[in-house]
């Protein structure tokens, strides 16, 4: 998980906060894949990938297939943490995925990864669970 945010709404705002953030943090991708949701296929939103010269990548409808690695990434985050509380508002929600996300990229193994964690695979962290 490079960014994310969180909202209630189908606002573009929100995933272009994340977006921009993930490019500044991260790199400009080669391509940017997506659902075909509204926040994605705005124009506001699309003009980011387009203005960085980010190849726009998005999924056909019922082609969950296309975008595999996200899908179970919210399957994880559902099962491993949002469907276990009962968040008292946003802010608690924000707070326990921040948690959250923390611990996936950095001390969750990941059988895809052979049990290795995101962070040590992709940014040659050294290894942060414990024993």
């Amino acid at each position: 998980m490079l960014s994310w945010r969180v909202s209630n709404t189908l606002d573009t705002d929100f995933c272009i906060d994340a977006l921009e953030e993930a490019l500044t943090r991260h790199g400009r991708p080669e391509i940017f894949n997506t659902d075909q949701g509204c926040q994605f296929t705005s124009k506001a939103f699309t003009q980011v990938l387009e203005d960085h010269k980010i190849q726009i990548s998005m999924d056909g409808k019922g082609c969950y297939q296309d975008n595999i690695f996200v899908e179970r990434l919210w399957r994880s985050v559902k099962y491993e943490c949002v469907y276990l509380k009962a968040f008292e508002n946003g802010a608690h929600l924000r707070q326990d995925l921040k948690q959250y996300f923390a611990w996936y990229n950095a001390e969750r193994p990941h059988q895809g990864l052979d049990d290795a964690t995101p962070d040590e695979v992709y940014f040659n962290q050294p290894l942060t669970r414990a024993a």
